[in-house]
């Protein structure tokens, strides 16, 4: 199972805080374009998902290292790859790369819920047919 995916993403200046340097929460928004851009490689939307199945997928937790700055114009790489595939989560691993330099790493753990219940629900054979065949 190779689930690997990259996104670029250019460093604007909204996106750094009053010492030049990417704010910390921003590359969760960062990863969080990259799982949805992952997603959509795969011909899977997340609307579709919610309103064709009535599923989304919610942030369970959140483990990241922060190790060296981005600055303002920098070309990064924000990378998704799978570590875990559960019935109703999946754990990925992410990280945020600028010419082969790690700069943020993170574990993001993923439930697939009933979107008016909010109760797990089984990730769709979609999904995990998609996932299983990269």
């Amino acid at each position: 199972m190779n689930t690997s995916y990259s996104l670029p993403i250019r460093i604007y200046y909204e996106d750094t805080d009053a010492g030049g340097i990417v704010y910390y929460a921003n590359y969760l928004k960062f990863m969080e374009r990259a799982r949805t851009e992952w997603l959509r490689d795969g011909n899977i939307e997340q609307d579709q998902l919610r309103d064709e199945f009535g599923l989304i997928f919610v942030v369970r937790s959140v483990n990241i290292d922060y190790l060296k700055p981005a600055v303002f114009n920098d070309l990064i790489d924000v990378s998704v790859s799978i570590k875990v595939l559960g019935k109703t989560h999946l754990i990925v691993s992410q990280q945020a790369v600028r010419a082969q330099e790690r700069l943020c790493t993170a574990e993001v753990g993923l439930v697939c819920i009933d979107a008016q219940h909010f109760r797990p629900r089984r990730i769709p054979p979609i999904i995990r047919d998609w996932i299983e065949k990269k």
